[in-house]
């Protein structure tokens, strides 16, 4: 069966013909394979703690079985299995809970489970009290659950994350969800984070960072009041100058609407990248973003370290200070979880912002301390760290209580990968099931599924549904300026204008003083929404009867896109398709199959046996000399990425071409990985460079995750001296550059190609 274009069916997805399942599919998902040497647990004595139990099971404390211990109390997920914390049997699980809940405070607290610079700063942060360290964590537990918030928080400030993090393994989701009910921190000035409140961040991303794309999908949240929290957009460039368009955009919404004192702008890109902005063009930026890890050496992976964020807390004196973005496996996923679990990781990331947010009080004695708060986006990752709904809604739960503990303001992006095994109707059904928590805020976004980052959340209806059933409220002063725009009446009931985008853009030109017709206007509303939606990006207009439902067109093109992605992510890359790219070098990863490549990114990481004979032999066919650039070509999540036509031809010819241009010699060989992730490129480039001389770099193209129609691709550049290539396992993310989202309806292949080479340029440039 002949393929449609991308472009052909991403404006037409919703009336397609045709089922996308039709499509040749070369796999099917499965049951992960993790690691089967899990924790025992067994034959406890009366009363025995942890310590007494390792102690009798082993002779000695052994950190190690310390560490299993803790992690074998958690709820299932795949990521503790794979890092081999979790429990093999039901019954070590309840052993475990056990040893945990007859455990001091005081003990856990003197036996750290990982020490660097993170637990160093969470200690220092946690205020000493006697009476809480002399309980058990069962008796935190009961005291948590029986008294009210006001001695709850009483005794936060002297709970570590890592005694938060255990306290939660001892919950039900019931008691939870009870937990959730009784603690707030809401942001200084505001409703967000209070109880009865849940707000929402507007997430208007743009596969090719398009203005209009991004100010329309504002217009049309707020069509439907919601988004009270954050405009906060994720760049799919970094580059300082497209970052500053973007900022300037959304400040421009606010501050016409002045609202410069009730919501602030944010583009999510590295926090470095949004200071150098602020340089720029004072006073645009808004909050400022970053995500954070939980031990250092997850963090430097992001090219971050206590001391730059405490830098940067120190800098933020205005109404707005740090927003940050966590989630359970992020640290494991980058091979940096040092054998903790991730739910003490997952603490710990919160323990890092509130040390940052009292960094951040101390430099502002009087008045309100600047909003501080973070996003679990929990289910982002992938079925490496947890598969279900049922997981996703436990992982939501226990991040909600463990930053409500540690004093922040908590929100949730309740979201799935596409190579989870969560639908769109389970969405809904998890959403359901946390709400009762009442987390202080949610994603936004026109449908569930996001345009650019391809992944599943929140939507705008979703909103609408959720305010309606649980009786949640807006922020008071986005409410009232809800009101003043009119898609809600004084009672607080949709209007007229509800779900009309027009009407918001008519109101934001009449702010501006426009004073041309209002048939005129919508006329130029009319033709914006029709040049994003054949940009891929949706605009919902008007729900149904309840405001909540779904327009049915709408609905139909998500549910087309969800399969297009499961196909694209269980689709081989043929052998024929390698023979036609010039040149190619196949080499295989250490993944054995495409489900193991999915389910196991370890795999995917690492380069064959095989693989690496066949580059050393790469090497020595050159004689030692070694070109400036190599180029490496993998399949990643989406081989069709890759594989469509009009995509990988023409920006491998158009990076060849500008770098050599640029005067850069490039290996003739293309190597081709099947099974590939992003860090079998850095061990392409270590084997290829670590014995030469100078600066070199590669060029890394790989199939972007999908979801979103476009079959995007990647392009991961990275340039180091040949010295730093030679040590094994040192270059990584953190001194890498992206260019994503190159497609044929996203950000053109030619184009990528030259914007990928003038920064690749840059790169070498810098590199001493």
């Amino acid at each position: 069966m002949k393929e449609i274009s991308r472009k052909k069916f991403i404006r037409q997805a919703a009336v397609a013909g045709t089922s996308v399942l039709l499509f040749n599919r070369c796999g099917v998902p499965g049951s992960p394979i993790g690691k089967e040497d899990g924790v025992v647990v067994d034959k406890l004595t009366d009363m025995e703690d942890i310590f007494s139990y390792i102690n009798r099971v082993n002779g000695k404390f052994d950190t190690g079985l310390y560490k299993k211990i803790i992690g074998a109390a958690n709820e299932f997920k795949e990521g503790d299995m794979s890092l081999g914390v979790a429990a093999t049997t039901d019954n070590t699980r309840n052993n475990a809970r056990l040893l945990l809940s007859n455990t001091r405070i005081a003990d856990i607290s003197s036996h750290n489970l990982h020490r660097d610079s993170i637990s160093d700063l969470v200690a220092k942060t946690t205020v000493n009290n006697s009476e809480a360290d002399s309980w058990t964590i069962g008796q935190l537990k009961e005291f948590i659950l029986t008294q009210p918030e006001e001695k709850i928080k009483e005794i936060m400030p002297a709970l570590s994350s890592d005694i938060i993090g255990c306290v939660v393994k001892l919950m039900s989701n019931g008691e939870l969800v009870q937990v959730g009910q009784k603690i707030f921190n809401p942001l200084p000035g505001s409703k967000i984070g209070s109880k009865g409140y849940m707000g929402a961040r507007i997430q208007p991303n743009s596969p090719t960072d398009n203005i209009d794309d991004i100010s329309w999908q504002v217009f049309d949240a707020w069509a439907y009041a919601v988004g009270d929290l954050v405009l906060g957009t994720n760049p799919v460039s970094s580059e300082p100058a497209s970052v500053a368009a973007i900022e300037k955009a959304l400040f421009d919404i606010i501050t016409t609407f002045k609202l410069e004192n009730t919501i602030p702008n944010c583009v999510l890109s590295h926090i470095d990248i949004q200071a150098a902005v602020e340089e720029m063009q004072p006073g645009t930026t808004g909050i400022w973003f970053q995500s954070l890890a939980g031990t250092e050496s997850a963090n430097r992976t992001f090219d971050l370290s206590v001391e730059k964020m405490e830098h940067y807390a120190s800098l933020r004196k205005g109404r707005y200070g740090l927003y940050a973005e966590t989630g359970q496996g992020a640290d494991y996923t980058n091979g940096n979880a040092e054998g903790v679990d991730m739910v003490i990781l997952e603490s710990r990331k919160y323990g890092f912002l509130r040390a940052l947010k009292m960094k951040m009080a101390a430099s502002k004695p009087t008045g309100d301390i600047p909003w501080t708060h973070v996003n679990d986006v929990a289910g982002f990752i992938g079925p490496e760290v947890f598969k279900t709904k049922e997981q996703l809604v436990r992982c939501c739960l226990e991040d909600i209580v463990m930053g409500k503990l540690h004093g922040l303001t908590i929100g949730l992006d309740i979201c799935s990968t596409l190579h989870m095994d969560v639908t769109l109707d389970d969405l809904d059904w998890c959403i359901e099931q946390v709400m009762p928590a009442n987390p202080a805020y949610l994603m936004a976004l026109p449908t569930k599924n996001d345009p650019m980052l391809s992944y599943l959340t929140t939507a705008f209806n979703d909103h609408v549904r959720i305010r309606e059933k649980f009786g949640y409220k807006v922020d008071d002063a986005m409410w009232e300026f809800f009101k003043n725009i009119k898609v809600i009446d004084a009672e607080g009931k949709p209007t007229e204008y509800f779900g009309d985008p027009i009407w918001v853009y008519y109101q934001y030109r009449r702010a501006k003083g426009d004073a041309r017709a209002k048939e005129v206007i919508y006329t130029e509303g009319r033709q914006k929404i029709k040049e994003i939606r054949e940009r891929g990006v949706p605009i919902a207009e008007r729900y149904g009867n309840n405001h909540w439902d779904m327009n049915p067109e709408l609905d139909k093109e998500v549910r087309v896109l969800y399969e297009d992605a499961k196909v694209s992510l269980w689709t081989e890359m043929p052998g024929s398709f390698i023979k036609s790219i010039p040149a190619a070098v196949p080499v295989l990863s250490k993944a054995k199959d495409r489900k193991d490549h999915v389910y196991h990114p370890q795999a995917g990481e690492q380069l064959s046996i095989e693989a690496i004979r066949k580059l050393n032999e790469l090497n020595e066919a050159g004689k030692g000399q070694s070109p400036d650039v190599q180029i490496i070509i993998s399949d990643g999540l989406n081989v069709r990425a890759i594989m469509d036509e009009g995509h990988l031809q023409p920006f491998l010819t158009g990076i060849r071409q500008e770098l050599q241009q640029k005067g850069y010699t490039l290996n003739d060989k293309n190597i081709v990985i099947t099974y590939g992730r992003v860090r079998t490129g850095y061990q392409c480039g270590e084997i290829l460079f670590g014995s030469t001389q100078g600066k070199k770099g590669i060029v890394h193209i790989i199939g972007e995750r999908p979801g979103s129609g476009h079959h995007n691709f990647s392009a991961y550049l990275t340039v180091a001296p040949t010295n730093i290539w030679a040590k094994k396992g040192t270059v990584d993310h953190n001194i890498s550059r992206v260019v994503s989202g190159i497609s044929d309806t996203a950000l053109n292949p030619a184009l990528a190609a030259k914007e990928t080479a003038d920064i690749l340029d840059r790169m070498f440039g810098m590199v001493v």
